[in-house]
């Protein structure tokens, strides 16, 4: 991902421009104009780092002179009190971006962190950790972003790039089957479809309708393994819905080919990293 990239670029700067708005006045009031500062970026507690580069760059925003040094690169594991970055340069420009930059970094250093462990947690199995829509409005390519630095991959990236047939539309489209005979007859970019089941009848009509992906919501441990019998590996399956780390090792030993997790966007635990000026 490039950080330098137009949608980046934009989301760095609204959230400057939210906190900062007509000015910082505790800076400005507190603080002489071309007083230079330096500081360290270190974490307080363990985690996967994601999201240097958007913290450098939310400080360059405000002044292309900051010096910034790097010497931890995103999926790199840091233990407390390990030194991520140093930085100087003006300090009005320090102070005014410090929280957004930081903002920035412990949120998608704690997706990454969470990411990690439940990749970490199917080691040895097939299974690979997807992660799901359920991203902070507006962030959605940086939570997704911290999700492959995480180590895992991303689902669809949106409603646009991919066909997920679920509950609701099949209520809606009157049946499975019926929903996917829409789908292929009018979506002329011939999307990947997916379609979301809840039980082993509806798997078998997912199955003879020869879909590219089939979800399997909430199921029993049972019904996925029975699942991955009937499939026969003829179509990939997905587990979702209720997926934790105290559950997902047993989850992808069952067979199934991918996990979604919602929890690696939606319930977010920042990192604990601090910047402090020397």
């Amino acid at each position: 991902m490039n950080v330098k990239s137009a949608v980046i670029q934009k989301i760095i700067m609204r959230a400057l421009k939210e906190d900062i708005g007509a000015g910082d006045i505790t800076t400005f009031c507190t603080m002489p104009e071309q007083l230079t500062l330096s500081g360290e970026l270190y974490a307080k507690s363990y985690g996967v780092i994601a999201g240097i580069e958007v913290f450098a760059e939310t400080f360059r925003a405000l002044d292309a002179e900051i010096k910034i040094d790097i010497f931890l690169k995103d999926s790199d594991e840091v233990q407390p009190n390990s030194l991520i970055a140093e930085i100087s340069g003006v300090g009005r420009a320090l102070l005014s971006a410090e929280r957004t930059a930081l903002n920035f970094l412990q949120r998608m250093s704690g997706i990454a962190t969470m990411t990690r462990k439940f990749v970490d947690a199917v080691v040895g199995t097939k299974t690979v950790i997807l992660d799901t829509r359920k991203t902070a409005p507006g962030l959605r390519v940086l939570d997704k972003w911290a999700v492959r630095i995480g180590g895992a991959q991303n689902h669809r990236y949106g409603l646009y790039d991919m066909v997920l047939v679920k509950e609701n539309h099949i209520a809606a489209a009157g049946g499975i089957s019926k929903a996917v005979e829409n789908v292929r007859k009018i979506d002329k970019n011939k999307c990947l479809i997916e379609v979301e089941v809840k039980n082993l009848t509806e798997l078998q009509e997912a199955l003879s309708l020869g879909v590219d992906r089939i979800m399997l919501d909430n199921m029993t441990l049972q019904d996925m393994i029975d699942s991955v019998r009937i499939t026969e590996g003829k179509i990939p399956l997905e587990a979702s819905g209720n997926i934790s780390l105290k559950n997902v090792r047993r989850i992808a030993e069952t067979g199934v080919d991918f996990i979604s997790v919602g929890m690696l966007t939606h319930s977010v635990h920042a990192s604990d990293i601090s910047f402090l000026i020397k």
